[in-house]
C-alpha cells in the first residue's frame, strides 16, 4: 500500500494558482489526485507569464478570497471533498499594513478568508472524513517588524488551526498547518531579488538555502495521508531551521 497515492481523491487548493500553493496542487495531481484550484486572475491563460505558476492538469477557477460574499457564492464543481489546503495570502509593503485599509485587506485574505472557506466546505470534509491544511508562516512564531497584518493573520491562523482541530475532530476532519519558513516566490521577491538582504537570510538559514514548493508540498503529503491519521491541530514549522537561532 502506497499511502501517499491520492488516486481517486478531490482536493482543492485555494490560492493554489502561483507559489506554495501551485507547488502543493501540483504534487497532489502528480499522485492521482483530481486537483482543483483558485486564484485571483480571469483564468488559467491568465498566468502565462508567471515563472510562479503551473496550472497544467489543474481544474481553475477564479475567487477573489478578500470578499466573504464572492466564496459563499462561489459554484462548487465536485461533489466529494477530500482535502482542502487553504495557501492564500499577501503581504503589503512600504508600512501600508499600519494604514487601516492595508492591515483590513491582509486580514480578510490571510485570515477571515480562512474561515469562510472552512464553513463553505465543511459538510463536504464531513462527508470524506477528510482533511483540511492551513498555511501559514514562521512570521507565526517571531515577530515581523514592517508588517503587522501578516503577522497577526498568521499567528491568527495558527490558532485558527489548533481550533477548529478540536471542534471537527469528532466529525472525522483533521484540521493541521504548515509554517513556511523564506520560500522563494513572488511575496518573498522583496528579499530574494536583493543580493545583500538575500545574503543575510541565508546566514540565518542553519541549512543555508531558501525552501521551495516542493519542501511545503511534501509536508502537505504527510498531513494529508494515513501516515499523518493521528496528528491534529499541529503547524509544522518548515523553515530549514531559521527559528532555532
Amino acid at each position: 500500500m502506497n499511502e501517499l497515492d491520492f488516486s481517486g481523491k478531490t482536493v482543492l487548493v485555494v490560492g493554489g494558482s502561483s507559489g506554495i500553493g501551485n507547488g502543493i496542487a501540483q504534487s497532489f495531481r502528480q499522485r492521482g489526485a483530481e486537483v482543483y484550484v483558485w486564484g485571483t486572475r480571469a483564468n488559467a491563460a491568465a498566468y502565462a507569464d508567471s515563472p510562479d505558476s503551473n496550472l497544467e492538469g489543474l481544474h481553475y477557477a477564479q475567487v477573489d478570497v478578500a470578499d466573504a460574499a464572492l466564496i459563499e457564492a462561489a459554484t462548487i464543481p465536485f461533489s466529494r471533498l477530500d482535502v482542502l489546503v487553504q495557501a492564500q495570502g499577501t503581504v503589503l509593503y512600504d508600512r501600508q499594513e499600519f494604514l487601516t485599509d492595508g492591515f483590513k485587506r491582509v486580514l480578510d485574505i490571510n485570515l477571515t478568508s480562512l474561515m469562510v472557506c472552512a464553513q463553505k466546505f465543511y459538510p463536504q470534509l464531513k462527508e470524506a472524513q477528510g482533511s483540511m491544511i492551513t498555511v501559514s508562516s514562521a512570521a507565526a512564531f517571531h515577530s515581523t517588524r514592517g508588517n503587522p497584518a501578516y503577522n497577526a493573520s498568521k499567528t491568527g491562523a495558527f490558532g485558527l488551526t489548533r481550533t477548529l482541530a478540536e471542534a471537527w475532530a469528532r466529525d472525522g476532519i483533521r484540521v493541521n498547518g504548515i509554517a513556511p519558513g523564506l520560500v522563494e516566490t513572488k511575496l518573498t521577491r522583496v528579499t530574494t531579488s536583493n543580493p545583500k538582504r538575500l545574503e543575510g537570510a541565508l546566514r540565518g538559514i542553519p541549512q543555508g538555502r531558501l525552501g521551495t514548493p516542493q519542501d511545503m508540498a511534501n509536508v502537505a503529503l504527510f498531513l494529508a495521508s494515513p501516515l499523518a491519521s493521528y496528528v491534529l491541530g499541529q503547524t509544522l514549522l518548515v523553515d530549514g531551521g531559521m527559528l532555532l537561532a
